[in-house]
């Protein structure tokens, strides 16, 4: 590469880098209104992530980026397809090829709608009033049509926003995956439940002090690797992993002081996320390159550690000792039963709090709804009779409250 070229790529870099910056300034913003904003601060927050979402879109989208991605690709064009420089390139000019069509107008509105609808939706949970959300569904579902338009779609509207997650993925894909799914993973379900072995009792109900099980979930996601010294843990009304370099990686979860697997699962199952971003290289920190590759193998990393590790026969045996230890209560139980407790397969209300069999028919249920109403043959005033009907058909359970069900 000529000296004239490597300043082209280093140029484009420090362009992405601030708009990186940026973004990850926001990030901060939203993980603190997630976690410690107390709830009057909803709309000042929403104008500082609407103001920080436009600079960053503006800057990003601009003629000058446009102009710097294109000085880069002839760069890079005789270079290596694997070549660092190369990926670099090739995912700036997908990421600018989509965003330019975005008016930045849309991407603020739509980063201020967010952060209002965050406070309303955690209230209205914790008050069963899904009434007092609807309104703002509304609105989310209007956002989401209209970037859908803008960004261009051939068949389905869904296809544009899945892109944005899963490249290349195309929604009639993910509808033929679940509709060969569905009826085995219904008529497992069934079986287990029917089944004489199904009448497990569940030791992991009592009282579990909140303070207790923060402690002994941040010294288990430390065991998998998770490092303290690069991020923390705190509890959210819905848990989550967020990132602002491979250096200060999040993560979230929630505590019921009457059911330990809340807080156990949901920290492993950040953690997993986190680990992933992690070990994005430091190189690739403020580039495109950093950080998962889409949504999808993001959560394969955090169910791997929340599944096919922490629910695994050695992962009990290794982890009841030292929640016996936190927790004397759990003194009788041995490696088997807990093993047993925590691989219940049963209906439940609650998608992060799912069994292995049972999650992907949540995953399906909101697949489907979500293709509905962005579609506009579901109407958000419907949404909870739909959401009911399908939870009893999928899971044969219906939700007693909309806390449970449809927030």
């Amino acid at each position: 590469m000529t000296a004239n070229g490597s300043q082209n790529i280093q140029k484009l870099n420090a362009r992405l880098a601030d708009v990186i910056n940026l973004r990850r300034a926001a990030g901060v913003l939203e993980w603190d209104l997630q976690t410690y904003m107390p709830p009057r601060g909803a709309e000042a927050r929403s104008n500082q992530l609407g103001l920080l979402t436009r600079l960053a879109h503006e800057m990003f989208t601009s003629v000058e980026t446009g102009a710097l991605i294109a000085e880069a690709e002839a760069v890079v064009k005789n270079s290596a397809d694997d070549a660092n420089e190369t990926r670099l390139v090739r995912n700036a000019r997908r990421d600018y090829d989509q965003q330019v069509k975005i008016p930045s107008e849309l991407a603020e509105e739509i980063s201020k709608h967010s952060a209002v609808a965050q406070e309303i939706w955690a209230k209205a949970r914790a008050e069963n009033d899904f009434d007092s959300f609807s309104p703002l569904l509304v609105k989310t579902f209007e956002l989401a049509r209209r970037t859908a338009d803008y960004l261009g779609y051939e068949d389905d509207p869904y296809d544009a926003l899945v892109d944005l997650y899963e490249p290349g993925a195309k929604t009639a894909q993910i509808a033929a995956m679940f509709a060969d799914l569905k009826p085995h993973l219904i008529e497992l379900t069934q079986a287990i439940v029917a089944s004489p072995r199904y009448a497990e009792t569940r030791p992991l109900t009592g009282h579990f002090p909140t303070q207790t099980q923060n402690e002994i979930t941040k010294q288990l996601v430390e065991a998998i690797g998770y490092d303290f010294t690069r991020g923390r843990q705190d509890p959210a009304p819905h848990p989550f992993c967020t990132n602002f370099s491979c250096n200060d990686v999040r993560i979230t979860t929630r505590f019921d002081e009457s059911y330990l697997p809340m807080a156990l699962y949901a920290s492993l199952h950040e953690a997993g996320h986190a680990l992933y971003e992690m070990g994005s290289p430091q190189e690739y920190d403020n580039t495109p390159l950093a950080g998962g590759v889409s949504m999808g193998i993001h959560e394969s990393q955090s169910r791997m550690w929340e599944n096919l590790v922490g629910r695994s026969r050695a992962y009990c045996h290794y982890a009841l000792p030292q929640l016996q230890k936190a927790f004397p209560a759990l003194s009788g139980i041995d490696t088997d039963t807990f093993y047993r407790a925590v691989n219940l397969v049963t209906p439940s209300l609650i998608r992060v709090e799912a069994d292995e069999v049972t999650y992907n028919l949540h995953v399906l249920l909101r697949f489907e709804l979500e293709r509905e109403l962005l579609a506009g043959r579901l109407a958000v005033k419907d949404l909870r009779e739909a959401w009911n009907v399908k939870m009893q058909e999928y899971l044969g359970i219906t939700p007693p409250d909309d806390t449970q069900g449809v927030l």
